[in-house]
């Protein structure tokens, strides 16, 4: 017999989400290459982006995380065989334990899904070959001067065709070059000891289930089967039946339905701090499925920079401020790497607290600063969600931040 709903309040539900993310507590995993492993082993992937105008997203995520994180510990990992890189809801590392669950989708493809482009057999052929008789290569190995890269919608065939052994599991990335994926036969990369053995479905639906809600505290069925073509249903009836065996327990916030993990509402009692300002990436695993961070979060983020120029309304690249337990603005950055300046494009701030969020924000920006190597710091424009302050008043107490 279930269990009745535990009721949360929104704080208590946004606590829970945040402890569970390991925000605020950069501590708990250790130190060195070996917590920036357990920091992605408890968020399940850590995502991959190719944007560089401040450090990129993966890097920025685990740096919110590990104390000590250095850019070096990701191609530390994946030469030690201890995180591979795949496709989460989007290009991700994944820790290296949970290989054989990257194996539905890769057989998927190899069945005949499409990532991005059709398959074309001679090629795939061509590049496995060659592969197989040289090593690890990189696209720009394979040179086609008659068909030169345009862009990603027009890749030449030899990269299309890596991409698509990639999806399927042929291949692996083994390193990178500055930001180009070396690939290589998924056999010589693999651990000779890692399971690779395909989960039956309900073991891959558990997984899936367990491993999000270690991650985030709290779910809905659609939050779990984000971008995960076809698995929605399945995901819904699995929560139901892991609640009917007292495996989950029903969660009710502000009127809205969740499942957890039994326990979960044993993070209460651990402290999390509510005066600290986190500069998170767009692509934080925190506030990655935007619906949820609006839900839980009250926070209505998008990032602009697939906006047209003239729509949107904060900048190119705004940064989301988690203060305590609230967002409390975003800013647009900007880092000027040849002369070492980072630019606060616009400080956007969404609390009445003002004075207060921006000490708050002060070592923050200036440990952010340091993580993207500047020597300086540049305020270029402060607005406010609160139209009790003027631009004028806002300019004057945001050169607390720069002084």
């Amino acid at each position: 017999m279930p269990n009745q709903p535990v009721t949360l309040s929104i704080e208590q539900a946004r606590k829970i989400v945040l402890l569970s993310q390991g925000i605020h507590h950069s501590g708990q995993f250790g130190r060195g290459k070996n917590a920036t492993c357990k920091a992605i082993e408890m968020l399940g992937y850590v995502q991959i982006d190719s944007i560089s105008v401040v450090e990129r997203a993966h890097h920025h995520s685990l740096w919110n995380r590990v104390s000590n994180y250095q850019g070096d510990h990701l191609s530390q990992l994946v030469q030690d065989k201890q995180v591979f890189e795949y496709w989460a809801h989007a290009a991700a590392y994944l820790p290296m334990k949970d290989y054989r669950y990257s194996l539905p989708r890769k057989q998927a493809f190899a069945g005949g899904d499409e990532h991005w482009f059709a398959k074309d057999a001679k090629v795939a052929n061509q590049v496995m070959q060659r592969i197989t008789e040289q090593g690890p290569l990189q696209a720009k190995d394979f040179d086609d001067k008659a068909n030169k890269n345009k862009g990603w919608w027009d890749w030449k065939p030899a990269k299309k065709a890596l991409e698509q052994l990639f999806m399927e599991g042929e291949l692996m990335v083994v390193k990178r070059q500055g930001f180009q994926k070396v690939y290589d036969l998924t056999e010589r990369v693999l651990p000779a000891d890692i399971d690779t053995s395909t989960p039956s479905v309900t073991e891959y639906v558990d997984y899936l289930v367990t491993r999000y809600l270690k991650a985030n505290g709290i779910a809905k069925a659609q939050n779990i089967g984000y971008l995960l073509k076809g698995q929605q249903a399945a995901i819904r009836l699995h929560c139901q039946q892991m609640v009917n065996q007292q495996q989950l327990i029903s969660v009710q916030v502000a009127n809205q339905d969740y499942f957890a993990l039994p326990g979960v509402t044993d993070l209460l009692h651990n402290k999390l701090s509510r005066s600290k300002v986190k500069i998170l990436s767009p692509f934080d695993n925190l506030l990655i499925q935007r619906g949820r961070t609006k839900e839980l979060f009250n926070y209505d983020y998008q990032i602009e920079c697939y906006v047209p120029a003239n729509k949107r309304k904060y900048g190119y690249f705004s940064l989301p401020l988690l203060w305590g337990q609230t967002f409390a603005g975003r800013m647009d950055v900007k880092m000027d790497r040849k002369h070492g300046v980072l630019q606060l494009l616009n400080l956007h701030i969404e609390t009445q607290k003002i004075e207060d969020f921006l000490q708050a924000l002060k070592p923050a920006l200036a440990s952010f600063q340091a993580f993207n190597n500047a020597t300086s710091l540049e305020l270029n424009k402060v607005t406010s969600a609160m139209s009790t302050h003027k631009q004028v008043d806002l300019t004057t107490l945001a050169q607390v931040l720069v002084a």
